[in-house]
């Protein structure tokens, strides 16, 4: 069901095409979210973090805080809040491979902009 005032699957995965991202493949929600839920699709990869960054978390049991430290400071590098079109984030929701938002950077993503754009509403679906 679609959640009111949701526009847009907003896809911050760095990596959405692979064998693994399964049914969510980059091409699949192009195509299937505007005709079973209205929704559009886009991905911003500038939202996602490096390669380098999430393997030294994923693959090599990095913790959390050092992959939040340094995923926040690559959103600063790539001055995310000044490039972002506003209006992508109005009405979207943010689509990453986490479960739940506690170790997830679209909720680093969420935060981060409302620290530098304010009055962001932040639900977690």
């Amino acid at each position: 069901m679609k959640q009111p005032g949701l526009e847009r699957v907003v896809d911050v995965r760095l990596n959405n095409v692979s064998q693994l991202a399964g049914f969510t493949k980059k091409e699949d929600l192009r195509f299937f979210l505007p005709k079973i839920c209205g929704l559009s699709y886009v991905h911003l990869p500038e939202l996602s973090p490096t390669k380098e960054i999430l393997d030294e978390y994923k693959k090599s049991g990095g913790d959390w805080q050092t992959y939040e430290k340094k995923f926040l400071s690559l959103m600063d590098k790539r001055h995310v809040e000044e490039v972002l079109d506003k209006s992508l984030i109005d009405g979207g929701c943010l689509l990453c491979s986490e479960p739940t938002p506690e170790h997830c950077h679209r909720r680093l993503i969420a935060e981060y902009l409302r620290k530098k754009w304010g009055n962001i509403d932040i639900r977690h679906l």
